[in-house]
């Protein structure tokens, strides 16, 4: 949206973050892929026009950001995706997480952090018992064997990666900003840190990390990756690599062995069933008789997340309890006038603190725990949780309800293919690069994503052996209700605030009438640790842009409001959209993609 002289602008921020992206929306009739650096989006072109469809190129773009943006994702994550089939227009679904250690009892754990019966605490960061079993790797293969064209092998979707980590590519901004702020850990944190750092004589132990512009290589990544291409899943988990991963973790303490290796190897990646809420769809055959100014947005959409372990069911919740603001006419019906505002706003973040109160109790791995999911995004539940709405001031301390029971770094892409077939990726370290600890040898950090799992038994996400944490990370879809065509794959990533961004992109486009690159240009907000996890603290990050009536009325009705400027931006999540529409005269399908401003990358035509 365009910025006024009200628009709030910190004296300290630096010059290139003070204006609106002048991005134009990228349109191709055969395919895009969209994602945070150039280079990486080039490696998914390049699978596109060997052959390959979404899916094949999802996993090189997978692999190049790890080569190009290992601060925030990388082989030794997770990774989630929903895949959209042209032909049937069925949305699936694939879970590609890992999970803790046979070993990694709560008492176990607890002990070896000290922890005494009684006391409260958390796996740190940066602790080795923050790792669990990495799942992309299997999640790649598991992905192009599902979902892949079977044009191409995994020796050519990832022929463009391993180029990048042998003869080098030059390292972009934001990542050089973040690789720098972590050097100091990956210098620590395992003996095997310099295969992340730049070699350079003069620098401390004869490496540092890489400037922007500075080429940059890592051929132990490259050779992990041609492992992978040319042994399979067999090659990650069983083998050197392995190995290697076992005996770092060990050797600092933890308690991963090749046996976890082994059951992730055999239980693989799993699909599952996406969950979807129906978003003002109530009027569809009276808005079909004027289907001449009528688009498919004001038919109704259908979004679509993965179902926990993931957290979609948040956005799924918030979005659910928006509509239902609406029906009881706590609020009004928004219009693109009302984006934006204070009184727009202030249901956003209630509606998420609400829905937040309850991610944060109930999700946990179902395969392990009774999840009510069903029952937390149906509608009498919804309607029940809106009525602690007060559309005067903010909430204090919200707790989770109590459904019915039934039987923060990362990377989000998306890909798009001349079929009409389109794939929502996310994959991630979870903290930036993770715990920071390198295998020996293999060029890629581990993650720390069992520092998600409570310390708290009969916590539904307590600590359990070989059981999958709660999970920040989550692509999302949106289908057209009156016919199932796909309306757009799109995902906004960044710990706690990915639901968050879901949430405010949708609405962007639904109530702003936005297009793609104007829903991830609009600045957002992002509400609170504490709020975020149910605990009742007011503070709502306002990133810097926002109108200044907007700041101060979200002010007036009690929020405890943050201006973020700068790099500190990175809290409001990155971004991609591709949406899809056809031309009206010539029937042509048209894919139209945007990608935000606050990465480093855009979005590619094939």
């Amino acid at each position: 949206m365009p910025l006024t002289t009200s628009s709030v602008f910190p004296p300290e921020s630096h010059v290139f973050s003070k204006f609106a992206s002048r991005r134009s929306v990228v349109h191709s009739t055969k395919g895009i892929v969209s994602c945070s650096q150039p280079l990486a989006a080039k490696c998914g072109i390049e699978v596109l026009e060997a052959g390959g469809n979404c899916a094949d190129a999802a996993v090189a773009v997978a692999a190049g950001l790890n080569m190009t943006e290992p601060c925030s994702t990388g082989i030794g994550g997770d990774m989630f995706c929903l895949f959209y089939d042209a032909k049937t227009k069925k949305v699936s679904a694939m879970n590609g997480s890992g999970r803790s250690g046979n070993k990694c009892t709560l008492e176990t754990i607890r002990g070896s952090l000290g922890l005494k019966d009684g006391e409260s605490g958390k796996i740190p960061m940066d602790s080795v018992h923050a790792v669990s079993v990495p799942g992309a790797a299997a999640g790649w293969v598991d992905t192009v064997e599902r979902f892949g064209s079977g044009k191409v092998t995994m020796e050519q979707i990832l022929a463009p990666a391993i180029e990048l980590g042998e003869k080098g590519f030059p390292v972009a901004e934001g990542v050089a900003y973040w690789w720098d702020a972590s050097e100091a850990q990956i210098r620590t944190a395992s003996p095997n840190g310099s295969e992340l750092l730049k070699k350079d004589a003069s620098a401390k132990d004869g490496a540092r990390a890489p400037k922007a512009g500075e080429i940059m290589k890592n051929p132990a990544l490259a050779q992990t990756f041609r492992t992978l291409a040319t042994e399979g899943k067999a090659g990650f988990y069983s083998g050197r690599i392995a190995t290697e991963l076992v005996k770092v973790i060990q050797d600092l303490g933890g308690h991963l062995e090749l046996d976890d290796l082994a059951h992730h190897l055999a239980t693989g990646t799993e699909p599952v069933d996406p969950i979807s809420l129906k978003f003002r769809g109530q009027n569809v055959q009276e808005l079909l008789k004027d289907s001449v100014s009528t688009s498919s947005t004001d038919l109704g959409l259908e979004l679509w997340e993965h179902p926990p372990n993931g957290q979609g069911i948040v956005a799924l919740m918030a979005l659910g309890i928006i509509q239902e603001l609406e029906a009881q006419g706590k609020i009004p019906t928004f219009t693109p006038a009302d984006f934006n505002t204070a009184p727009y706003l202030h249901a956003v973040i209630e509606a998420l603190r609400i829905s937040f109160a309850d991610g944060t109790w109930f999700v946990a791995d179902p395969n392990e725990t009774v999840v009510p999911t069903s029952s937390l995004i149906s509608q009498p539940y919804l309607a029940s949780r809106a009525a602690l709405f007060d559309a005067t001031k903010a909430s204090d301390v919200v707790t989770h309800g109590s459904p019915a029971l039934q039987s923060s770094d990362t990377v989000y892409f998306a890909a798009s293919d001349s079929s009409g077939n389109a794939i929502s990726f996310i994959n991630s370290n979870y903290g930036g690069f993770g715990s920071c600890i390198v295998p020996r040898g293999c060029g890629f950090t581990l993650q720390n994503r069992a520092a998600n799992f409570s310390l708290e038994a009969g916590h539904a996400n307590v600590l359990a052996p070989r059981k999958r944490p709660y999970h920040t990370i989550i692509p999302a879809l949106v289908t057209n209700l009156h016919d199932g065509s796909l309306h757009s794959v799109y995902g906004v990533m960044g710990g706690f605030m990915q639901p968050q961004g879901h949430v405010q992109v949708l609405l962007g486009q639904v109530v702003g009438r936005l297009s793609p690159q104007q829903a991830l240009d609009a600045p957002r907000i992002c509400i609170g640790p504490g709020g975020s996890q149910g605990k009742g603290d007011k503070t709502v990050h306002v990133e810097e842009g926002m109108p200044l009536e907007t700041v101060e009325g979200l002010k007036a009705l009690g929020h405890q409001v943050e201006v973020v400027a700068d790099m500190e931006r990175a809290m409001f999540g990155r971004g991609q959209i591709i949406r899809w529409s056809v031309d009206p005269v010539e029937g042509v399908g048209v894919w139209s993609a945007g990608c935000d401003p606050r990465s480093d990358g855009a979005a590619y035509p094939l």
